[in-house]
C-alpha cells in the first residue's frame, strides 16, 4: 500500500505563480487587502474625529474637505467608513474563528468515529441549518443583548455546523484511502491520524469556506447593526449608516451610496478571493485544467 497523500501539493513557488495568474484570485486579492489596509490605517489616522459633532457642517455633499460628504450630525462619512471597516473585519475574523475552531474538531471526531456521533452531529447541524444565518443571530443577540461582542458570539455559533459539515465530509473521504489504511496498519490512533493525514489534506477546503464564511460575516454583522442589534453608538458600522440614511435618501443619497457600496465591495472581494483559492487549492480542479 501506497504512502503517498491524496494528492502532491504543488511547490509553494509554483502554488503563488498559478495564483497571481488567477484572474479571480488576483483581483479578490487586490480588493480585500485595500479594505484591509483601510481598515488598519483607522487604528491610527482617519481625515476627522467623528467622535466630535459638527451641526453646521451636516448633510454636506461631496467636496475636497469631505470627499464622500458629512451625515446628519456633521461626521465625516469617508472617517466612519474606514472605523466601520475595521469593526466589520474584526467581527467576521473572530465570528469565522470560532467557527472553524469549534467546528472542525466536531466533523473530524464525527467522521473518525461515525456511527451514533457522526449520526447525532449530523441531525444537530440539521437543526441548526433549518433556522437561517441572520434570524439565529437576531435571536441570539434579542436575547443577550445587542452589541459587537454578542453579535460575534451569533454569527459564530452558526458558522460552526457549516465547518463541522466541510471537514467531515472532507475527512469522510480520505479514511477509505490507501495512504490512511497504510496508516492505521502502522499503529496510528485515530487521533493521530487526523492531525498528521486528515486535517493537512483537508486545509484547501476549509480556506474556500472561510472565505466565503468571512464574506457572510460581514454581511451578518451588517445586517444585526442595520436592526440595532450590532456594534452600538458611537462607533460606527455599515449597517447601522445604511440604517440612519434610509429616511435621508431624497435629500441626501450619498449617506446610503457609500456604506452600501463599501459592503458590496468588500463582498464581491471576498468572493472573488475564494473562487481563486478554490481553483488554485483544489486538487480535482488543477486534474480537470
Amino acid at each position: 500500500m501506497s504512502l503517498d497523500p491524496v494528492f502532491t501539493p504543488a511547490p509553494e513557488r509554483h502554488v503563488l505563480v498559478k495564483a497571481l495568474a488567477n484572474r479571480s484570485f488576483l483581483i479578490g486579492l487586490v480588493i480585500t487587502a485595500s479594505i484591509a489596509l483601510m481598515a488598519l490605517l483607522s487604528f491610527f489616522w482617519t481625515p476627522y474625529d467623528i467622535t466630535r459633532l459638527q451641526v453646521a457642517d451636516r448633510m454636506q455633499g461631496l467636496s475636497l474637505v469631505h470627499p464622500f460628504g458629512t451625515d446628519h450630525m456633521g461626521r465625516d462619512i469617508l472617517s466612519m467608513i474606514m472605523i466601520g471597516a475595521r469593526n466589520s473585519i474584526a467581527v467576521a475574523i473572530v465570528a469565522v474563528g470560532i467557527g472553524m475552531g469549534l467546528g472542525v474538531p466536531l466533523g473530524t471526531w464525527a467522521a473518525a468515529r461515525g456511527g451514533w456521533a457522526d449520526e447525532a452531529l449530523m441531525r444537530v447541524n440539521d437543526v441548526v441549518f433549518a433556522f437561517p444565518a441572520l434570524l439565529t443571530a437576531v435571536m441570539i443577540t434579542a436575547i443577550f443583548g445587542p452589541g459587537a461582542v454578542n453579535a460575534i458570539i451569533a454569527i459564530g455559533i452558526f458558522n460552526v455546523p457549516v465547518f463541522a459539515r466541510i471537514a467531515r465530509a472532507g475527512a469522510l473521504s480520505l479514511w477509505p484511502r490507501e495512504f490512511i489504511l497504510a496508516a492505521r496498519a502502522s499503529g496510528k490512533g485515530k487521533a493521530l491520524i487526523t492531525i498528521e493525514h486528515i486535517l493537512p489534506n483537508i486545509v484547501s477546503l476549509l480556506l474556500v469556506q472561510g472565505t466565503i464564511q468571512f464574506a457572510l460575516g460581514i454581511l451578518a454583522e451588517a445586517g444585526l447593526s442595520y436592526l440595532g442589534l450590532g456594534a452600538q453608538p458611537p462607533m460606527p458600522s455599515w449597517g447601522r449608516m445604511l440604517f440612519e440614511a434610509q429616511t435621508r435618501m431624497a435629500v441626501a443619497p450619498h449617506l446610503a451610496l457609500f456604506p452600501g457600496l463599501a459592503i458590496v465591495v468588500t463582498v464581491l472581494g471576498l468572493n472573488l478571493l475564494g473562487d481563486g483559492l478554490r481553483d488554485v487549492l483544489d486538487p480535482r480542479l488543477r486534474r480537470e485544467r
